[in-house]
């Protein structure tokens, strides 16, 4: 795998955590784990997390919470998040939750097949997404670059895009112009 960001899987008991460790462990991405809404935005604003699986009912910070200051700071807020409940998603929950952007709502106990499906697709684009913004601000250094290279001075004039060069006398277009 070309990235060293993780999928960071966060959970207040144990065997719901090892359960989606081991789900996810065929896809071969690097896995942390966090017990806590606490130490899950640690990991979060240290950096290199690609997605976030996040259960939603935590004993202090609760997942909701965790979406929710992500989402204020610059560097976090278009990482991927899922969100993990056993209690079922009630309205309120549902409209909290994606009215903070989260990618999905996943009910447990979770099919490993459809995690793995969604863990694949959202890591994968938010990988491409990030790849695409470092070839942006490359190219725009570049181009900074070339224009304090530049020599100082008036650039030369380029022909304007309706400017042609009408056809001679003499010239077989020409010709057939005249004849029609």
């Amino acid at each position: 795998m070309p990235s060293d960001a993780k999928i960071l899987i966060v959970d207040d008991h144990e065997d719901t955590l090892y359960a989606l460790e081991s789900a996810l462990a065929p896809l071969g991405y690097r896995l942390a784990r966090a017990t806590n809404g606490d130490d899950a935005l640690k990991q979060v604003l240290r950096g290199q997390v690609g997605l976030l699986l996040l259960d939603v009912r935590m004993p202090g910070v609760s997942g909701l919470d965790v979406v929710r200051y992500m989402r204020r700071v610059e560097q976090t807020q278009h990482i991927p998040v899922i969100l993990l409940t056993g209690f079922g998603a009630d309205q309120e929950l549902v409209a909290a939750a994606f009215g903070l952007g989260v990618a999905d709502l996943v009910m447990k106990p979770i099919d490993p097949w459809a995690l793995r499906t969604k863990v694949r697709y959202l890591y994968d684009a938010h990988e491409r997404q990030r790849a695409l913004e470092r070839e942006v601000r490359a190219l725009r250094a570049l181009v900074k670059d070339d224009t304090t290279l530049a020599q100082p001075g008036p650039r030369p004039a380029l022909p304007h895009p309706e400017a042609r060069v009408p056809p001679q006398r003499d010239s077989p277009a020409a010709t057939a112009q005249d004849r029609t």
